[in-house]
């Protein structure tokens, strides 16, 4: 009879699982470098990444379930197949591959759960586990090299060596089983004297090898940040509207990248019209990004986006409908079309900019004003 980790595994890859490995319930090997990572402000407005609960689990998984003693580290591909021309149009929004499909975490989660159940009908006894994807608190890279799935590399991506860096990871906690026998590390696998990620990046966000300053990254300016796009670094977003695929796309491990197929992931053959979306209503976005990772960051964040995308591409035509937005209810919204409109710089963006000055009473709003009607 096979054993139970080689059970795990073969029904982790029938439910769809591309990859999978088992690691031991212990801390990452980079706890210490996560920590002065943290302690350096680079993880910049993800405040939770620093709550003490949170570090205390990734010091010691048995805080997260007790009596844990193995981890089943899952991935799946996401990559769709090469890029289309039509997202180097500027008035085109880019977004990142990883969005262009079903939300990734009810996907994954779904297919743990069934893990779960599976590993409880195989064990005698009431077996416990814990499902995670991206959102728990764990060092997710660090586990998946402990299993075998990749190493990481200088974009701080994991690496698959035989099909690159385009994966989604996941993880099932387990306890209260038999221990399951842990993979072995990729020890020869690695990026050697290559820079292409880091002279690649638009904000020179990865600061040096494997460390990356949210602070100044895109992605994280579209996705995460909930707050204004600093204005020092909007010019340098140009038409990311969600995510930044750069450092992964210029890796040559990615020459091995391979399209997915059969998950609702859609072929990056057509970037969408900027134009189409800043006149989306909260209605109209609900309806075209429910379900998706778009979608987790609501309609006024997504907006502020796509008005730095607009700014950067600075078409009179866009005046119009950014003028419209300068009555919209959100003073974030506001701020940004402002920016864009000032990026503009015609007569008509000038008037609405004017028009917009009289009656704003957001004082973050009209500070943005002040300086785009002066430029």
């Amino acid at each position: 009879m096979s054993s139970l980790t080689e059970r795990v595994t073969t029904q982790a890859l029938k439910l769809g699982f591309d990859a999978v490995g088992i690691a031991p319930a212990e801390p990452g090997e980079h706890l210490s470098f996560y920590l002065d990572w943290i302690a350096a402000g680079h993880h910049g407005d993800q405040t939770y990444l620093a709550r003490p609960d949170r570090l205390a689990r990734r010091r010691d998984l048995a805080a997260i379930l007790p009596g844990v003693h193995s981890l089943v580290v899952v991935g799946m591909h996401y990559w769709p197949g090469p890029p289309s021309p039509e997202g180097d149009d500027p008035a085109r929004g880019r977004i990142s591959c990883y969005a262009l499909g079903p939300d990734y975490h009810q996907v994954m989660l779904s297919k743990l759960e069934s893990l779960m159940d599976f590993v409880k009908s195989t064990v005698d006894g009431s077996v416990r586990g814990r499902a995670y994807v991206d959102t728990g608190p764990l060092l997710e890279r660090d586990h998946a090299f402990r299993a075998g799935l990749g190493f990481v590399g200088k974009n701080c991506s994991l690496i698959r060596p035989d099909r690159g860096s385009w994966l989604f990871l996941g993880e099932l906690l387990l306890a209260d089983c038999a221990p399951l026998e842990p993979g072995n590390t990729l020890s020869l696998a690695g990026c050697g004297t290559c820079t292409r990620c880091r002279e690649a990046c638009p904000t020179g966000a990865l600061i040096r090898p494997y460390t990356l300053d949210s602070r100044r990254c895109i992605s994280y300016f579209t996705t995460s940040l909930k707050g204004a796009i600093p204005r020092d670094y909007r010019p340098l977003v140009g038409n990311h509207i969600f995510g930044c695929d750069v450092c992964q796309a210029v890796c040559p491990w990615n020459r091995f990248a391979r399209p997915v197929d059969g998950r609702g992931i859609e072929p990056p053959a057509s970037a969408p019209l900027l134009l189409e979306l800043i006149q989306l209503s909260e209605k109209e976005f609900e309806a075209r990004y429910a379900g998706t990772a778009i979608g987790q960051i609501k309609r006024e964040r997504f907006l502020r986006n796509v008005a730095v995308a607009l700014g950067n591409w600075g078409a009179p035509q866009a005046a119009p409908e950014l003028g419209e937005l300068m009555a919209d209810p959100s003073p974030l919204i506001r701020a940004h079309v402002a920016w864009a409109l000032g990026e503009i710089g015609t007569g008509h963006a000038r008037a609405l900019l004017e028009r917009a000055l009289l009656r704003e009473t957001d004082a973050t709003v009209a500070e943005e004003i002040q300086p785009a009607l002066d430029r």
